[in-house]
């Protein structure tokens, strides 16, 4: 009948929002990040902002 896929973060290029277009590719995890973060909504930057910032401890 079905069967699973399993993909990659590298698999992805192109993340798309309502607010922008993130290309991915190429990219390390903190780069990925903060493009994510550039193209989520506004009111949850600030806490994406943060939650990176812990992860990572130097995002920009």
């Amino acid at each position: 009948e079905g069967a699973g896929v399993t993909t990659t973060r590298a698999h992805v290029h192109y993340v798309v929002t309502e607010y922008g277009v993130a290309n991915l590719f190429g990219k390390n995890c903190q780069q990925r990040a903060k493009a994510l973060i550039g193209i989520a909504h506004p009111d949850h930057r600030e806490a994406l902002e943060c939650a990176a910032y812990k992860r990572f401890k130097n995002l920009y």
